[in-house]
């Protein structure tokens, strides 16, 4: 890689993960909070590089389009294809739960299992994409997160489960 390479990443997590497994300067790393929008602003003050995008064959619209609308020059190279897992050895299992973290998810579970019935199963969600997939799909979305009360999955699971345990 050129010693001039700039990396932006959506989050923390993954400019750790960058900082741990290739070899690179911080001050080449730049990182926004949570979501793509938040490097918006990051991404106009290096308005003349040349950008590569890498992503998945199922991605949100959000970076090309802010990339594309606001004049960037880049190029987007899927680099891993999301596919559902081969599940049909867990048919005759019933979880009390699902907790889904992607849309993907949600077109997984469909792929197995095209006649699921959700009956006494609850579903769980994180993520405002993931809980409309989820009721998209025709299901019953019990558990959501992030929440201000609950920001993480297992601390929505958490208060769920105290609910409905009638537990305070």
């Amino acid at each position: 890689m050129p010693a001039e390479m700039k990396y932006f990443c959506i989050s923390e997590q993954t400019a750790n993960y960058l900082q741990k497994y290739i070899v690179i300067r911080k001050r080449k790393i730049f990182v926004g909070q949570k979501t793509a929008k938040d490097l918006e602003e990051i991404l106009k003050k290096h308005k003349n590089e040349f950008y590569l995008y890498p992503c998945s064959n199922i991605r949100k619209e959000e970076i090309p389009l802010f990339l594309k609308d606001n004049g960037f020059k880049f190029s987007e190279a899927v680099i891993y294809e999301t596919v559902p897992s081969d599940l049909s050895d867990l048919a005759e299992v019933n979880y009390d739960i699902i907790a889904f973290f992607s849309p993907s998810g949600i077109n997984s579970l469909f792929t197995n299992f095209p006649e699921f019935k959700q009956n006494k199963t609850r579903i769980a969600a994180f993520g405002p994409t993931t809980a409309k997939a989820v009721k998209d799909a025709g299901l019953i979305l019990d558990i959501e997160a992030p929440l201000p009360n609950a920001p993480s999955m297992t601390g929505a699971l958490e208060l769920y489960i105290k609910k409905a345990n009638n537990i305070k």
